[in-house]
């Protein structure tokens, strides 16, 4: 049981943050199936600058780790620019927008990680080593029956996903600009009306969902391989718009849709090892999380109320 609340922790919470800034930008009305691609480019950007360090510097191997985490941010929050300039400026299909987005980040980190890897590091490879991510485990706390193992082996960037997680959840629901970005996705005539530029709203809220998509990718690549590569991140994206989706985007309970499928995978995944299966049965069991999506949104979906202009273009002339 406690691995199962351990791995799965490590699983949900980044899909959780991921998700998180894919209610950003919806709640402001844009559309945003490009957290896969965004997740990508930002854990590409932060395995890059930390491979970087690891091979040219001294610098110690838990502040490489945190300039990771940060450069993801960046560079997730750079490449969202581009769904921002397509779906605001040129106003072109959110859904088409975010697609394309998916198959270039897919396509750019790939051929980047294998041109850089041969020109800069002399290396025929197409990921790069990050190492093994320092665990903790705290004290007391730990030694709790079942609820003991929330507080073991904990890595870095579950303690900064639910800061920031937290911090998220004030600005949405707590801030002015929280409320402008709630506003764009109901109602952006009446945004534009109180003088509030509703594009900047919708910039500011996709380049957010492209900052927490990042952190997500790396927080994957550093939990899952301890390697960036351009497919270990396949399918996430789409899981953490169904958690957005189940979750009725809300950030409580989209909490609770990504809990879910998190330990669906590390349940099944301990099944397997426990009735000592083929290797084959794990990756079977990889599907666990798509099928609880499947079955959630056939259950719960007739009950959601998307954001009223979600995917709507809007053009300030038609006020």
């Amino acid at each position: 049981m406690n691995n199962v609340i351990i791995d799965g922790l490590s699983f949900a919470l980044p899909l959780f943050i991921m998700a998180i800034g894919g209610i950003y930008s919806e709640r402001s009305g844009v559309t945003n199936l490009a957290l896969e691609g965004l997740q990508g480019f930002g854990a590409f950007t932060g395995a890059l600058v930390a491979y970087m360090l690891m091979q040219f510097t001294s610098v110690d191997s838990s502040a490489v780790y945190y300039v990771a985490l940060l450069f993801a941010m960046i560079g997730g929050m750079i490449f969202s620019l581009l769904h921002a300039l397509l779906c605001v400026r040129f106003k072109a299909n959110q859904v088409i927008s975010g697609v394309v987005i998916n198959i270039l980040a897919m396509a750019l980190t790939a051929f980047l990680t294998k041109v850089i890897n041969r020109s800069v590091f002399g290396t025929p490879s197409d990921k790069f080593d990050l190492g093994v991510s320092a665990r903790w485990t705290v004290p007391g706390l730990s030694k709790i029956p079942v609820l003991g193992a929330v507080f073991t082996n904990i890595y870095p960037f579950e303690v900064v996903i639910l800061v920031l997680a937290f911090v998220a959840w004030y600005l949405l629901y707590k801030t002015r600009f929280g409320l402008h970005v709630r506003a764009c996705g109901d109602n952006p005539h009446a945004v534009d009306a109180a003088g509030i530029d509703v594009a900047k709203v919708r910039v500011k809220a996709v380049m957010m969902s492209g900052a927490l998509s990042g952190l997500a990718g790396i927080s994957f690549a550093y939990s899952i391989s301890a390697k960036f590569s351009s497919s270990i991140y396949v399918g996430y994206g789409y899981l953490a718009i169904a958690g957005l989706i189940f979750g009725n985007w809300k950030i409580l309970p989209t909490l609770g849709a990504c809990l879910l499928f998190g330990f669906a995978k590390s349940g099944g995944y301990q099944i397997v090892q426990n009735l000592g299966l083929p290797s084959s049965y794990s990756d079977l069991i990889m599907i666990l999380p798509y099928v609880a999506t499947l079955l959630l949104l056939m259950l719960f979906s007739k009950h959601n109320q998307a954001p009223r202009a979600l995917g709507e273009i809007y053009d300030k002339g038609k006020r």
